[in-house]
């Protein structure tokens, strides 16, 4: 399948990872998960990734440094703070597709894939 919907997930926690990724995955989409930024950052550099879903409080870089890293190159990317952090409004000054939501919302996060997948053209694999 080559329209597939690139989804890349940073996480710390093991266990939560595993199950978001568990929770991510269904026909049409490719999920990849990374246990810290740094790792994310250098994914983000090989691959082609439509959209960041990122837990905040990472070692060494914060989620929200990763997404502002990836945002330089074009502030219009697709990111999720997935968080347990209340960002209230904050969010709105990083770009016009980053949205937060709480990490055990999994359905509003099901939802919100749901509407970003309608408004973005997937990446083709291997699309560089």
């Amino acid at each position: 399948m080559s329209n597939l919907l690139n989804i890349l997930y940073v996480e710390d926690n093991n266990d939560i990872r595993e199950m978001v990724v568990e929770l991510l995955e269904c026909p049409g989409r490719r999920v990849v998960a990374c246990a810290d930024a740094e790792a994310a950052w250098l994914h983000l550099q090989r691959e082609p990734v439509d959209i960041l879903i990122t837990d905040v409080n990472l070692p060494g870089w914060t989620g929200t440094e990763l997404a502002r890293r990836w945002l330089e190159s074009d502030a219009r990317r697709w990111v999720i703070l997935f968080s347990g952090y209340d960002f209230k409004s904050k969010v709105t000054g990083l770009g016009p597709n980053v949205r937060a939501l709480p990490k055990e919302d999994f359905d509003q996060l099901e939802s919100l894939l749901g509407e970003i997948s309608k408004t973005i053209q997937p990446c083709p694999l291997g699309d560089r």
